[in-house]
């Protein structure tokens, strides 16, 4: 299994040139030459880290057997997810509806990212041995919240590696940036930037492709890589748990093996509902994807009209992993459904660059179409479904889950369609608790500790022990610096 550059059809890397590079040479991302078939029935009875081992056996071919399933073991195993089980489905279907909730917030960071973010340090350690000749890898990471504190936790002291993770100052929740400004490790370093998650990825994206200055970085024997999920080290690990999900759902009988889903994703880069994408490609029988946004609302008005415009107003919402207005993964997405027309789609990603706007033709459109069907939510109807969520089935969202939660009964009320609907749930409500306590009426107290206490005692559930592990520790990190100055941050940061 070989990879090709989005935007250059003449590249072709291994995997673990892909997972160690994270973008190609002239910006685009690396994808997969083929999708191999899998055997839904061949991971029936396999736990999660068999299951993940038999798909990351399926495009890691220059790893062995041993190298995947000690990378897979070390991630999902020895407790780092609750009762290790990583990715467990809670079905809301009391009253006959068919909306189960994958949980994807059982690690230790009470996020999505660790499904991916806890694999990929095995992952790229070994990619760089085979590829890099010893070189430490600079790890960059713009986050809107949750992917830093993942990615932070993931890559903490491990060998060979320095991280940076930048995050818009007043883009993330107030657990969110605790989180990422208490983190420990010796070869970490958290900065906010004056600007949006949009002004944080472009200045990384602008070091990757700068020549000149990886030129001074490999002069110290350093290399850029990146824990984003442009790297397909962090997105071939989200392919995992969709098959998880279905197979769970066939053990419990609730679907039978061949029965199609729909998958809910709320959606901010793109890479989460990709992911599911390819495991339909895989053979994974998914009728459609309902990509949820928030008031940034990008994505949804792009799926309904071909045009991708991001010259927008850009709100700072409630749900702010998914306050983006560009989706970078949306270019993989549009290389296969354009015929892996390099040219065509580098015109497209030079005019969001040159102009801030794209038209797709009307073929792509129409693939894009047929796929997936696009939502929106905002903050007051985000707290709503929050509400009725919780009184009509007993179940606590977090603010992303609940947009999801409501573009999907958008869908359901829109077409009828009953077909059994997968919802991804990205993040524990407790790292929201500000927000999620606007759906009870109650006066709330000022920190956000006491926040997560009442919501406790509200929902009458219990808060995830890395976030009351976060009120004892200390601040480390207070950097802030402007979105231009991000390169120079980088040089003083790692001292080339």
């Amino acid at each position: 299994m070989n990879y090709n550059s989005t935007r250059n059809a003449a590249l072709q890397v291994t995997a673990a040139q892909a997972i160690a590079q994270g973008i190609s040479e002239e910006g685009g991302l690396f994808v997969p030459q083929s999708f191999p078939k899998a055997d839904l029935n061949d991971m029936l009875g396999l736990d999660y880290i068999g299951r993940a081992e038999y798909v990351l056996s399926r495009f890691l071919t220059d790893f062995t057997p041993e190298e995947i399933k000690a990378c897979a073991g070390s991630a999902y195993g020895d407790g780092k997810f609750d009762d290790n089980t990583p990715a467990p489905v809670v079905s809301l279907d009391k009253h006959g509806e068919n909306k189960h909730i994958l949980e994807l917030w059982h690690g230790p960071t009470c996020a999505f990212k660790d499904m991916a973010l806890q694999i990929l340090p095995h992952l790229l350690t070994r990619s760089l041995k085979k590829t890099a000749d010893g070189k430490t890898a600079v790890i960059l990471v713009a986050t809107s919240g949750d992917t830093g504190k993942a990615a932070l936790e993931g890559f903490k002291d491990v060998a060979g590696t320095e991280m940076i993770v930048f995050y818009p100052e007043n883009g993330v929740s107030p657990m969110q940036k605790r989180q990422m400004n208490t983190q420990e490790g010796e070869n970490v370093c958290v900065c906010a930037i004056h600007g949006n998650f949009d002004d944080a990825q472009t200045g990384v994206k602008k070091i990757f492709t700068d020549p000149a200055l990886k030129a001074e970085f490999a002069q110290h024997n350093k290399m850029f890589s990146s824990a984003n999920s442009i790297n397909w080290g962090r997105l071939l690990p989200q392919i995992v748990y969709y098959f998880s999900a279905y197979l769970d759902l066939v053990n419990a009988k609730k679907i039978k093996m061949g029965d199609a889903i729909n998958v809910v994703v709320p959606t901010g880069n793109f890479g989460n509902i990709l992911a599911s994408y390819y495991a339909k490609r895989m053979g994974l029988p998914v009728h459609k994807f309902i990509c949820a946004s928030n008031s940034n609302n990008v994505l949804t008005d792009f799926i309904r009209t071909g045009t991708y415009d991001k010259k927008r107003v850009f709100y700072t919402t409630i749900s702010p992993s998914m306050d983006i207005l560009v989706s970078s993964n949306l270019e993989r997405l549009l290389y296969h459904l354009c015929g892996e027309d390099t040219e065509k789609l580098t015109g497209w990603m030079n005019a969001l660059q040159s102009g801030g706007a794209y038209t797709v033709d009307a073929a792509t459109a129409d693939a894009v179409r047929a796929l997936f069907y696009g939502g929106c939510c905002d903050d007051k109807e985000t707290v709503e479904v929050i509400r009725n969520t919780f009184e009509k089935d007993g179940y606590l969202c977090d603010t992303h889950t609940a947009v999801a939660v409501g573009v999907y009964e958008q869908y359901l009320k829109e077409t009828g369609d009953n077909t059994p609907a997968v919802i991804a749930s990205t993040a524990s409500p407790y790292k929201f608790p500000d927000s999620v306590l606007d759906a009870f009426d109650c006066e709330k107290p000022a920190d956000p500790f006491a926040e997560a206490e009442l919501l406790a005692k509200l929902s009458n559930t219990k808060i995830p022990a890395p976030i009351t592990a976060l009120r004892t520790k200390p601040v480390r990190f207070e950097n802030t610096c402007a979105a231009a100055d991000m390169a120079d941050f980088v040089r003083e940061t790692v001292r080339v």
